[in-house]
């Protein structure tokens, strides 16, 4: 950490009690005597000085939103101020004011007296004010703006709520009380709880939770602290005091260093938003910015880099795995130095040497192998498995880990690079340059060194290749320049660069950076340049490991340009070698094809492999077997090789050169290049033209271009063929095009065209066809399938042998649309009388069923006509038909007269004189079967219609005698309470029926209907 002093005032021997920055950072607002006075943060030139207070201003607060300002003055009044530096309100308090605070949420202020604490907010017209107990001497608001903590001259912190309540107190007092004299709360979003930060002037520094609950332990300090400020995201403190002094601390309390240094007591210090900017203010009136530059501390050995982190912390990351290990040093981290499995950190009074548990290349566990407790002071710490290097200035120093000084060199300049370039454990080799250039190799068991070079330049960067036969250095001219070491030649040089590194794993590769560009060398080609951000400091394989500002990255590089470069000149070799750090699969399959038109088997092979080509590796193998067996054309294989890629034209030339023409025809054949097949044969013989003429038609066809297929067929001559495709893809116009054209004669084909016209629909198409065929069996069954009722009947009546097979499956379309007396009547015209009587027992059953039973006394009619034909034409069966038709006849008379006495019982309405339901009762009772009725007639609706007649025609006697049947029958519910109903109102009636109305208009005879109706009611 280094502080650079950037601008520094004085307020005319006024004491700077507080400071403010305003959130944006551009101003700085100062309590110094009578005024409050604004500041330029960029250079420190005073703004504007403020008047309003009488007295001293002790405090000053900024808004979180930047539009107003706050300062309290020991003339007990609380001035606000708006950003253009205007005073809108003024208030007082009854003590002189000791500090404000904004809330960080809301615009609420807190304004703290000898005697009490203010909440003034703009929407308020009043300040809430609160009494305490002792003078308070500082305040501040939680991050989320619901609690203020206070801070008082008794040694008590008392945490508030927003209204001013007490929940927490914090009781520091003990036997001798020491004033709070500052505190601030940490403002980072990332800890768990609230961190209270609270100085006394019994030299100590605190942390607490919002619970009141302390972290860790007291702190103590040298001096009487006066101010206490976190940085905006909580890292770091800062601190000032009597010790004239401004200190930087961790944010747990450990200190770093000094910022900056004044001749008086720092009564106040402020970091700016957001920045590295640091202000302090002090009693002799004195006002100092700082800017702090944070370096960089950091090791990188291979894949592990391990750097500082918070100041205190070492993290060691993998840069390949990226996993993370953090080792806490509770101490200022000076320096760190990394190898193998070594791991040395600098702390201000010892040095600690860490080794990993184990030798797993992934493990990041580390424990502490020696402690080295003395103070160093170096400017570069180096690492080995046994020792520790430390350099200063032109000094090396050898050390055990016992702390031990083994070796020591003195060099003839100041050392400005060092690193360890490997070795065996306790011989390890140092690459060391210098400011005159000399660059040299130690040896940690050797006191002379070795010099390897001697540059006019400084030395800034060095590397040594695996090898140990080339060295590559950056001067301070950004030139890099490469050696080889045995024989000092210079073998090239580069511009523009600031680190240069060889890659480990390939002694012909380097890497360097600079002016934003990573550049990748091979050998002795161009180089390969692609954008960066920082600087590189490591290369590993296909790997980069680049530091930009305080972040390490490995940065995946693909070697793609190199390779080419070795694959332009025909090095298949080398390009593997390259490929293997890394290249993308395209790349492989570059190689690979570049090795296998080179024949050069062993490289393509390994390349494929990679790529898991196997259709390549089987064409190696099969060329390799070949080889085995004797060939060793070279031109054929590279025909067979042209020919897999594709390159068939190429192919071709290289078959028919070396014999192979038939190879060359079978590919064009096989990869269906119909027009190139015929190109290469020339005017041949018609048959080989038909044989191409089928297979580019097959082709087509598999290819998903069956129109190109169907006119490749007919124009072979392969009818069946394309009759398949045009049909498979409902192509009709073409296929009735093709029916037309082939011969009546040629039935098989103009079967499968009549076939798919079936299929896809067109009866017309297909009609014609058959027609042409002259196959009438089959047109028939054509109009039947396709329901063509009236040509099918056209040709039934001109060919009479049809009739069957028109009309029966006519019938049997009729019944099963419903139409079954069509039907019926169809079976009949078929000579199917078994058929028809079968349709029409179902339609009467039917009838019955659903209770319409003027259609089943039609039907039973229907049925006896038709059994008397049958009669009249079969002599065998005559008897039998007639007495069907006697038994249909009855059973039609009878459903005949039962369907209005149904309709009459269940629909409220009747069109029937009583006179005729009457007689109509009367009719059914006497001719109905006493034992067996026929289906669906009911006796009750009968009796309950002649019982209803009988009342209204005056015939009571019948009507009694009625009910009195009904009686003795299941009478369905719905009848029920009506027949009992009439059951009791009909005794009211006379028994005897008087002769008037015994003898109705129709009847001369008296008590005709009256007698013969009881005697049909006995009867049944």
């Amino acid at each position: 950490m280094r502080a650079v002093l950037l601008w520094k005032e004085t307020t005319r021997q006024h004491c700077v009690y507080d400071l403010a920055f305003k959130p944006d950072g551009t101003q700085l607002i100062v309590a110094a005597g009578l005024h409050v006075l604004v500041y330029d943060t960029s250079d420190g030139t005073i703004i504007q000085p403020l008047k309003g207070h009488k007295d001293v201003v002790y405090c000053v607060a900024y808004a979180k939103d930047g539009k107003r300002f706050a300062s309290g003055s020991a003339d007990k009044s609380i001035i606000i101020w708006t950003s253009k530096l205007e005073g809108i309100l003024k208030y007082t308090h009854y003590d002189s004011i000791q500090c404000v605070a904004y809330n960080p949420v809301t615009h609420q202020l807190a304004s703290c007296s000898s005697g009490d604490f203010g909440l003034w907010s703009p929407e308020q017209k009043s300040v809430n004010k609160h009494k305490v107990s002792s003078k308070i001497t500082c305040c501040g608001w939680t991050n989320d703006g619901q609690y203020l903590a206070l801070g008082m001259m008794n040694g008590v912190v008392s945490i508030r709520n927003k209204n001013g309540e007490e929940k927490v107190k914090i009781d520091r007092s003990g036997s001798s009380p020491t004033p709070i004299w500052s505190m601030a709360w940490n403002p980072s979003k990332d800890e768990q709880h609230d961190v209270l930060a609270v100085a006394d002037w019994g030299q100590k520094l605190s942390f607490y939770q919002l619970s009141g609950k302390q972290i860790g332990k007291d702190r103590t300090l040298a001096y009487d602290p006066c101010c206490v400020s976190y940085f905006s995201k909580g890292e770091y403190i800062v601190m000032g005091g009597s010790d004239k002094q401004a200190s930087l601390y961790t944010k747990d309390g450990v200190r770093l260093g000094v910022i900056g240094e004044q001749n008086s007591r720092v009564c106040t210090c402020r970091v700016k938003p957001d920045s590295n900017f640091m202000v302090m203010g002090c009693q002799d009136g004195t006002i100092a910015c700082y800017q702090l530059n944070f370096s960089t501390v950091h090791g990188l050995y291979k894949d592990r880099y391990a750097y500082r982190d918070n100041m205190t912390d070492v993290i060691v990351q993998h840069l390949i795995t990226e996993g993370k290990v953090r080792i806490k040093c509770g101490e200022l981290v000076k320096k760190i130095a990394i190898y193998k499995n070594r791991l040395a950190i600098q702390l201000p009074e010892k040095i600690i040497i860490y080794e990993l548990f184990s030798d797993d290349s992934s493990d990041m566990r580390y424990r502490i192998k020696e402690k080295i407790c003395k103070k160093f002071e170096c400017n570069l710490l180096v690492v080995c498995s046994n020792h520790i290097v430390l350099c200063q200035e032109k000094r090396l120093q050898c050390l055990s880990f016992s702390s031990v000084k083994e070796k020591e060199w003195l060099m003839e300049s100041l050392i400005r690079y060092i690193k360890v370039i490997g070795g065996p454990p306790g011989r390890e080799g140092l690459l060391v340059g210098l400011k005159n250039g000399a660059i040299l190799k130690i040896f940690v068991d050797n006191p002379f060194p070795i010099t390897l070079l001697k540059l006019s330049t400084s030395v800034r960067c060095l590397d040594m290749s695996a090898s140990r036969k080339k060295l590559a250095v950056v001067d301070e001219h950004n030139t890099l320049l490469v050696y080889d070491i045995n024989s000092k030649e210079l073998l090239f040089q580069e511009p523009n660069a600031n680190s240069v590194a060889w890659n480990t794993q390939c002694e012909v590769m380097l890497c360097f950076s600079g002016n934003g560009y990573l550049n990748i060398k091979a050998s002795n080609f161009p180089v390969h340049q692609q954008k960066m951000q920082g600087f590189m400091v490591g290369f590993n394989g296909s790997k980069i490991f680049c530091l930009h500002v305080c972040s390490m990255s490995a940065v995946e590089v693909p070697q793609s340009a190199p390779m080419y470069q070795y694959l332009e000149r025909k090095m298949f070799k080398e390009a593997h070698q390259i490929a293997c750090l890394g290249v993308t699969d395209s790349d492989w399959r570059d190689l690979a094809t570049e090795a296998l038109e080179g024949l050069d088997f062993d490289i393509a092979k390994k390349a494929f492999i990679r790529i898991q080509d196997l259709r390549y590796l089987e064409l190696i193998n099969s060329i390799e077997a070949r080889k085995k067996r004797g060939e060793n054309d070279d031109d054929l294989f590279l025909a067979d090789i042209y020919a897999y890629q594709g390159k068939f034209h190429e192919a071709a030339k290289l078959y028919k050169r070396t014999g192979q023409e038939p190879k060359a025809l079978s590919m064009y054949t096989d990869l269906r290049m119909f027009d190139y097949a015929k190109d290469y044969v020339g005017a041949a013989d018609p048959m080989t033209s038909r044989i191409l003429m089928a297979k580019q038609a097959d082709w087509a066809k598999c290819s998903k271009e069956p129109q190109a297929a169907a006119e490749m067929y007919i124009s072979a001559g392969e009818n069946l063929k394309a009759i398949d495709v045009l049909g498979e893809h409902g192509w009709a116009d073409m296929l009735i095009d093709l029916a037309r054209k082939l011969d009546k004669a040629e039935r098989e084909p103009l079967a499968k065209c009549a076939f798919y016209f079936k299929k896809l629909k067109h009866h017309g198409f297909a009609s014609e066809t058959y027609s042409k065929m002259g196959d009438l069996q089959a047109l028939v069954q054509l109009h039947v399938e396709t329901q063509h009722w009236d040509e099918a009947f056209s040709l039934a009546e001109t060919h009479p042998q049809f009739k069957n097979d028109v009309f029966v499956p006519y019938a049997q379309w009729l019944a099963e649309n419903d139409r079954f007396e069509e039907a019926q009547k169809a079976f009949h015209k078929a000579g199917q009388q078994n058929e028809a009587v079968r349709v029409l027992e179902q339609l009467t059953q039917n009838a019955v069923v659903e209770r319409r039973f003027d259609d089943a006394g039609y039907y039973y009619w229907m049925l006896s006509m038709q059994c008397l034909d049958i009669a009249r034409e079969d002599e065998v069966h005559r008897d039998e038909m007639l007495k069907k038709f006697e038994h249909f006849q009855t059973l039609a008379e009878l459903y005949h007269v039962y369907h209005p006495i149904q309709r009459y019982t269940d629909e409220p309405f009747s069109s029937l004189m009583p006179e005729t339901l009457f007689n109509i009762c009367r009719f059914l009772l006497s001719n109905l079967p006493k034992d067996n009725p026929p289906p669906g007639i009911f006796k009750v609706n009968t009796l309950y219609a002649l019982a209803k007649q009988s009342r209204k025609l005056g015939a009571y006697k019948l009507a009694r005698l009625c009910y009195e049947k009904l009686q003795k029958l299941y009478i369905p519910s719905r009848f029920q309470e009506c027949i009992e109903l009439d059951s009791l109102t009909i005794r009211a009636k006379p028994f005897h029926d008087s002769e008037v109305r015994s003898r109705p208009q129709w009847c001369s005879t008296p008590h005709a209907f009256n007698s013969t109706s009881v005697h049909i009611l006995h009867r049944n």
